[in-house]
């Protein structure tokens, strides 16, 4: 039976959801290593809706983040209540702003911020049955709050986020685009990605990285 990944967005464009190009990448080495996913987001509100072009919020609009999120799923996504993470050997949670302003308040109130309850839940569950969970981009900064203390992980070289992970009590470790950190202990795999560069092939060979690492973590769990 192929292993199975449960991939949460968080809408659809990187300034106010999840970063296309990350996610993209991601699903090109899932289907590489002929690994299944199936797609969640929490069917709430977006914080903010962005013009892409111009960069400004258009006061005007209200986007789910369900809605949006189908958009990079094709249509094939669910709602995050429906995330039966028995169903599932790991989760990833690509990066892109909606990250920190949809699902969790972080860009607003930092290291005192909130994260949406069916997600902690949800992250919780994983993280309780030692499965892997992979965090791209800026995602590795709700780490602490998602799932504890001590946890290693990545943005690159960000020392504002990175502050804000340690006051939280995680363990920042500076990395750049093509790195990964690997949290055994956790089950944990983060890696900038374009939190650290503006190229898709560099950040591709950390998402990639990290694809493999949790490949190697499912098989290391699964009974010879």
């Amino acid at each position: 039976m192929n292993k199975q990944i449960a991939i949460i967005l968080t809408g659809c464009g990187t300034l106010d959801g999840a970063d296309p190009h990350e996610t993209t990448l991601l699903l090109l080495r899932l289907d590489q290593l002929g690994i299944d996913c199936r797609f969640f987001a929490p069917d709430i509100d977006q914080y903010e809706a962005i013009n892409h072009r111009t960069g400004d919020v258009d006061e005007d609009a209200t986007r789910r983040v369900l809605d949006e999120a189908g958009r990079l799923a094709r249509g094939g996504i669910q709602p995050l209540e429906a995330l039966d993470g028995n169903e599932f050997d790991a989760v990833i949670l690509p990066g892109g702003e909606g990250v920190v302003k949809n699902i969790s308040d972080f860009r607003r109130e930092g290291a005192g911020m909130r994260v949406v309850e069916a997600l902690s839940e949800t992250l919780a569950g994983f993280y309780a049955a030692g499965k892997p969970v992979g965090l791209t981009g800026i995602a590795p900064a709700l780490a602490p709050r998602l799932l504890c203390d001590g946890i290693s992980v990545t943005v690159g070289r960000n020392p504002g986020i990175a502050g804000a992970i340690s006051s939280m009590g995680g363990l920042h470790r500076s990395g750049e685009a093509d790195d990964i950190v690997v949290d055994f202990e956790h089950q944990v795999v983060t890696t900038p990605a374009l939190m650290q560069t503006d190229s898709l092939s560099v950040a591709a060979e950390g998402l990639f990285k990290l694809v493999d690492r949790i490949s190697e973590m499912i098989d290391a769990r699964t009974p010879a």
